[in-house]
């Protein structure tokens, strides 16, 4: 697939496309200063870019957690964590930083407190023996609007799961 792009005199020059229909995640870590990880998420496939950067990329549909972190000499400056579900070739998407093209936002919270809860709502979740990639992208709405709110989010229990595997089986 190719598309076309004028050249520094006007003239159409060929370029490649973008090819796959995967969503790609840009981790970046450099020690105590930038540091971008996946908390969660089926990897489809892993590129090595340096030794500080990474390239993930996820298949459509595939949810996961990106969260990213940075600090200067007096401590975190800023610290973020989105949930995002890989999009279709097609479909509407939000840009991230760092995502390409991007992705359906469930959650999206900075600053520490609300990160950590986002992350001990996600370990009671695989405490729970729920897998995080497969719960409903409603529960993640709900952590994102209780949390903004400054209330406590409702805990997904496996009788949630199974209402939302049974719900997600009547979808054709």
């Amino acid at each position: 697939m190719t598309g076309v792009r004028s050249g520094p005199r006007g003239e159409p020059v060929r370029t490649a496309a973008f090819s796959t229909a995967n969503t790609e995640v840009e981790l970046i870590w450099i020690e105590k200063r930038l540091e971008h990880w996946i908390r969660f998420g089926r990897v489809a496939a892993e590129r090595i870019v340096s030794r500080k950067t990474r390239v993930f990329s996820f298949r459509p549909d595939a949810v996961f957690a990106y969260i990213r972190w940075t600090a200067n000499d007096y401590g975190t400056v800023h610290s973020r964590i989105d949930i995002l579900r890989a999009i279709r070739p097609g479909e509407a998407y939000t840009t991230v930083p760092f995502v390409r093209p991007g992705g359906e936002l469930l959650l999206s919270l900075s600053g520490w407190p609300k990160v950590r809860a986002v992350l001990n709502a996600i370990d009671a979740i695989e405490a729970a023996s729920v897998d995080p990639c497969d719960v409903a992208p409603e529960h993640w709405r709900h952590v994102h609007n209780r949390l903004s709110a400054g209330e406590p989010a409702r805990s997904y229990t496996p009788e949630r799961h199974q209402a939302w595997l049974k719900r997600k089986a009547l979808e054709p």
